[in-house]
């Protein structure tokens, strides 16, 4: 998959910082020493990490060198280092707060993963995580459908491959919950207006979308977007003002380790 592009990641970063805003209010630390941001992106989440724990070692990590430059220029205070999540494990110090928002919908064998990035907490430590919980909105079901058909299917492939399948809520609870001193789960679905169907395309495009479009030759990627917007606009109806509501289900995961 070609890099990430934060320009476009940022066209939209209220929107997205919210939920992460929303997480970090309910990590039940009231001091850190130690914090990692797991697929920190353009540093939008690191940033509120470092103002929540200004004393703390704030390290943001990410498998995009584009994204990591964003993010150093965001936040020259922070560490921030090239990684894969599924094989990252801290280096020196066990933190004290792994938090990972919007990153982890990306790594798969996620029976694996979450236990193993628990394990990894300091005692009393945190694991927080966000994910987009929106494989069956409209928005994806339509990238699907759309790469399953001619001619963009064979470049495309399976598309069922392009995002991890997440587990049901309670089975997160249910790997974590053995080990924790508590877990606390919950699920939100946002509700963002969107000016038309260009924009919701223009908001997945940044996310999303980009495994397919990214999948294309330049010649088929036009041809895509363009038959792809042509549904969004009839899933999403113009409401009473003119805009379109964008539905975007999102779950949580908290859970701290015993002290």
């Amino acid at each position: 998959m070609l890099d990430w592009n934060p320009a476009l990641y940022r066209r939209y970063e209220d929107e997205r910082t919210r939920p992460a805003q929303e997480l970090l209010a309910r990590v039940p630390l009231s001091g850190a020493a130690h914090v990692v941001d797991l697929g920190c992106g353009p540093g939008n989440s690191t940033e509120l990490l470092a103002n929540r724990f200004p004393t703390a070692k704030v390290v943001g990590t990410d498998n995009s060198e584009a994204m990591l430059a964003s993010a150093r220029e965001r936040l020259p205070q922070a560490r921030f280092e090239l990684s894969d999540i599924a094989t990252w494990a801290p280096q020196d110090q066990a933190p004290d707060l792994i938090y990972a928002n919007a990153a982890l919908q990306w790594v798969p064998d996620h029976e694996q993963l979450i236990p193993r990035l628990f394990a990894a907490l300091a005692p009393g430590g945190v694991l927080a995580i966000q994910m987009p919980d929106n494989r069956e909105e409209p928005t994806h079901r339509l990238m699907r459908a759309v790469a399953a058909e001619a001619p963009w299917a064979e470049p495309i492939g399976d598309a069922d491959r392009l995002r991890t399948l997440l587990l049901p809520l309670g089975g997160y609870y249910d790997l974590l919950a053995p080990a924790a001193a508590r877990v606390d789960v919950w699920h939100t679905i946002y509700q963002h207006p969107m000016a038309d169907a260009a924009a919701i395309v223009e908001w997945v495009r940044g996310t999303g979308l980009k495994p397919f479009v990214d999948r294309l030759p330049a010649d088929l990627q036009a041809s895509y977007l363009a038959e792809y917007e042509r549904r969004v606009e009839l899933a999403y109806p113009a409401r009473t003002d003119g805009k379109r509501l964008l539905a975007f289900p999102r779950m949580f995961i908290v859970a701290q380790k015993k002290a």
